[in-house]
């Protein structure tokens, strides 16, 4: 029986791609390189900030300002990760739901750490108390770290946990614990990018609302 979610965020809980877009393109801009829109950003996120950067200019981690152009990323994202940032429609609902009925929840998430917890205090504190980013000391999704760590901070046993994300990087991750992975379709990856990164249409869901059904089914019926 499934008593603990692990949830992406980007995607997944926030759509914060036109703070991630706001940001890459003042990085962009202090460097006179040509901006990015959100289509651009959408394909390029889900490795972390430091991929994203190295996706958005030509000649990636080689160029000789990257590092510059990262820094610059970072500063700004700081101060700006809330400006149009939101849960999407439905999560609130359903993090009510879900703790309610007395899941444990966490979240992890290739953004920086402190972006991620400050994100998660702003938006989701009263349901989740664990929210784990990128840091030196764990390593960043497709590796398995950040879910262990999160199951060890919320004391949880892995065989009752399902992870919940919105793209290839979260399945991949899943897979490396290995847990059940549940992919949703109103993220950064259309379902057909799902299905092609091996997700079963029985583990899919299109509303926030279908997952509380789908959880009761597990594993008997997915």
């Amino acid at each position: 029986m499934i008593d603990t979610i692990i949830f992406d965020l980007d995607g997944t809980l926030l759509d914060t791609l036109e703070d991630l877009t706001d940001s890459v393109n003042y990085a962009m801009e202090q460097f006179q390189m040509q901006t990015k829109t959100l289509e651009e950003v959408r394909r390029f996120v889900g490795n972390g900030v430091a991929k994203l950067i190295e996706r958005c200019i030509p000649q990636g981690v080689q160029n000789p300002v990257y590092e510059q152009i990262l820094a610059a990323f970072k500063e700004h994202y700081a101060k700006h990760c809330e400006d149009k940032t939101h849960p999407y429609e439905g999560i609130m609902e359903l993090l009510a739901e879900l703790s309610g009925k007395g899941y444990h929840m966490a979240i992890v998430s290739n953004k920086f750490d402190g972006a991620v917890k400050k994100l998660n205090e702003k938006y989701f504190r009263d349901y989740i108390p664990v929210a784990i980013g990128e840091s030196a000391t764990v390593k960043k999704k497709p590796a398995p770290d950040t879910v262990y760590q999160a199951l060890l901070e919320l004391s949880c046993d892995v065989s009752r946990a399902v992870y919940v994300g919105d793209s290839e990087v979260d399945r991949q991750t899943a897979g490396n614990v290995p847990m059940p992975c549940i992919s949703v379709t109103w993220g950064f990856r259309t379902m057909e990018q799902l299905i092609e990164a091996g997700a079963k249409e029985a583990c899919m869901i299109n509303s926030p609302q279908e997952l509380p059904a789908l959880l009761s089914r597990f594993p008997q019926e997915v």
